[in-house]
C-alpha cells in the first residue's frame, strides 16, 4: 500500500461539477422563506407573547441583536457590523468554495447555500432593523432552547451537511481510491 506522501492528489483528478453555482437557487429559497417567515412572526406576534402551537413549541417573537443563543447581546451595537461583515465574507468564501466543487461533491452543492441563504437572511435583519428576528421556541420542562428562524435552520443544515461530507466524503473517496 503507497504511504500518502506518494499517493496523488485524487481531488484535482477529479472533474469538476458542472455550472455548479446553480445551486444558489437553493440560497435564494432560503432567504426567501426566512423573510416571508419573519414578516409573519412581526406582524401577527406580540413581542415576547408566546402562542403555543404545541406543548413543546410556541411561537415567540424575539429580536437578538447578537449572534448565536444571544452571544454578544448584551453589548453596545459594534456586534451589529462586525456579524454583518463576517456574514459577507462568509458569503463570499462559501461562493468561492461552491464554484469550485467537484462533480461528485453533491453534498458540498446543497450545504454550501444553505449557508450562505441563512447567512444572507439574518444579515438583512441586521441592516435594515439592527437585530435578527427570531420566533421559533422549542422548551421541555422549563427548559427553553433559544429562539431561532428559519435562517437558523438553513445555517444549521448546511453546517451538517458540511460535516457529514468531511467525513463520510472522505471515506467514499478512500474507497474509491482502493477499488
Amino acid at each position: 500500500m503507497p504511504n500518502a506522501s506518494s499517493t496523488p492528489d485524487t481531488r484535482a483528478q477529479r472533474p469538476p461539477m458542472h455550472r455548479p453555482l446553480r445551486w444558489l437557487w437553493l440560497a435564494v429559497a432560503v432567504v426567501v422563506l426566512d423573510l416571508a417567515t419573519k414578516y409573519l412572526a412581526s406582524s401577527l406576534l406580540s413581542y415576547a407573547q408566546p402562542v403555543e402551537v404545541l406543548p413543546f413549541f410556541n411561537l415567540t417573537l424575539l429580536h437578538n441583536p447578537g449572534a448565536a443563543f444571544s452571544f454578544l447581546a448584551d453589548h453596545p451595537g459594534w456586534q451589529r457590523w462586525f456579524f454583518a461583515i463576517v456574514a459577507i465574507g462568509a458569503s463570499i468564501g462559501l461562493s468561492i468554495w461552491l464554484s469550485r466543487i467537484k462533480a461528485d461533491e453533491k453534498l458540498l452543492a446543497v450545504a454550501l447555500p444553505l449557508i450562505i441563504g441563512g447567512a444572507l437572511g439574518n444579515l438583512f435583519d441586521r441592516l435594515v432593523h439592527g437585530y435578527v428576528v427570531d420566533f421559533l421556541s422549542f422548551h421541555a420542562a422549563g427548559w427553553y432552547y433559544p429562539a431561532f428562524n428559519v435562517a437558523d435552520i438553513g445555517i444549521t443544515l448546511g453546517a451538517a451537511g458540511l460535516i457529514w461530507e468531511s467525513v463520510m466524503g472522505e471515506r467514499r473517496r478512500k474507497k474509491a481510491q482502493r477499488t
